[in-house]
């Protein structure tokens, strides 16, 4: 079976959030995305040090369509340098697995 991967991204606004979570999941380049917030994130932006709050989405997809989610992000994200990053999913349910899978566009045939 495919690998699959969480992607992370945090946005200013929870209609942000809904946003992208929304256009991913109608694209079908995730099965899922949970939005978690608001969450405090504390980061060096241009020399100083900023604190946030922002949502955060858990984006649950397929290694191969990390591009097509990353560009999608960048096209929705209000953000100048979003974060976007991917993690493998080393383990999971096969229930959730195979649920996840089919959820998803088909994979790319090479």
């Amino acid at each position: 079976m495919e690998g699959f991967i969480q992607v992370t991204t945090t946005t200013e606004t929870k209609e942000d959030a809904e946003r992208i979570a929304r256009s991913l999941v109608e694209m079908r380049l995730a099965g899922c995305v949970q939005i978690v917030g608001p969450v405090t994130s504390v980061y060096r932006w241009k020399g100083k040090i900023e604190t946030a709050g922002e949502w955060l989405c858990l984006i649950k997809s397929r290694e191969e369509s990390y591009g097509a989610i990353e560009q999608a992000i960048r096209s929705l994200h209000p953000y100048e340098t979003p974060e976007i990053i991917a993690v493998p999913i080393t383990a999971g349910s096969r229930d959730y697995l195979d649920w996840l899978n089919g959820e998803l566009a088909a994979p790319c045939e090479e």
